[in-house]
């Protein structure tokens, strides 16, 4: 029998279908974590297991405790477990890819899952650990975003056969716009990361152990957050203009990330007048998901050769 199975193995090749559901799944995985950070935070569940990587000094799950409430230790420990299939999900693309023996570029976006998730959990336990300063959740969120963009280009990548024809180049206006949106939706989630570290959401709110906040002021923050925001569009916007016709698929693309971006802005609208809700705040995190998303579907896109389109 066990050699039976080792033939099946050896002989195995996993399908390209099989290899896009697992990349589905992981940009799901890395996405639902992201937003349940989120929930972590606006319900003041940070510290919820205080140690890492166990929840207590003394105990690698939740026990009851006079100090942590024990919906924060749930909500926490919640979103720990949660990295075991976010876990799972990378190893099982990377497996899947090489197994496949894919072309470079999803080879190292396939490992990338691996590296990514294993990098977010260290900088998750610093979080933990250094008791939830301002930027240290700050340089969560952002790496989290990286990690959706990533797994973003490898659900793209993975579709495209390996022996696809491609001709031509790329248009190099659109990959400049592409690029600029990119750079421009970067400086706007680490300016939102400011007015959150400026925010009343610290993670945690222990009168004994007040947690750091970014001593500016919130107005200041976010109008350069939205400035940031309204140039982004306007990159998106002119790469719809200038792919009209050069290429189809990059202004559809773009398209869909200006109508998900108008969504994101108006729910920051709303939250900043409404005294930043904490539902408002998670969905605000999860359309940020999506507006990363989007914008890396139209890096993809607006790079891929002309003929290729």
């Amino acid at each position: 029998m066990n050699t039976v199975l080792k033939d099946r193995l050896k002989d195995w090749q996993p399908t390209l279908q099989q290899q896009r559901l697992a990349a589905l799944i992981c940009l799901v995985a890395q996405g639902l974590i992201t937003v349940t950070g989120a929930v972590v935070r606006v319900t003041s569940s940070g510290l919820g297991c205080p140690t890492w990587p166990g929840c207590f000094r003394d105990s690698p799950i939740p026990r009851p405790d006079l100090l942590v409430p024990w919906q924060h230790q749930a909500i926490e420990f919640g979103n720990r477990l949660l990295t075991g299939l976010v876990s799972i999900a990378a190893i099982a693309v990377a497996v899947l890819v090489t197994r496949a023996r894919r072309r470079r570029e999803v080879l190292i976006l396939g490992w990338a899952m691996i590296g990514g998730t294993l990098a977010q959990a260290v900088i998750g336990g610093v979080t933990v650990l250094a008791g939830l300063k301002w930027w240290t959740v700050a340089i969560h969120l952002v790496a989290s975003m990286v990690m959706v963009w990533l797994a973003t280009l490898l659900v793209v990548k993975v579709r495209q056969p390996d022996d696809a024809p491609t001709s031509g180049e790329a248009n190099r206006l659109l990959r400049a716009c592409a690029a600029v949106s990119g750079v421009l939706l970067a400086l706007a989630l680490v300016a939102g990361t400011f007015v959150t570290g400026a925010g009343p959401h610290a993670g945690d709110k222990s009168p004994a152990k007040p947690v750091e906040r970014l001593d500016l002021k919130i107005p200041e923050l976010a109008h350069w957050h939205s400035m940031l925001v309204f140039c982004y569009l306007a990159s998106l916007i002119a790469l719809v203009w200038f792919a009209r016709s050069a290429n189809p698929q990059a202004r559809r693309a773009a398209l869909v990330a200006v109508g998900f971006a108008l969504a994101q802005g108006t729910v920051g609208e709303v939250q900043y007048w409404q005294g930043v809700p904490a539902l408002l705040v998670v969905l605000h995190v999860a359309g940020a998901v999506v507006v990363t998303s989007a914008t890396a579907l139209v890096w993809a896109r607006a790079s891929e050769p002309v003929g290729a389109c």
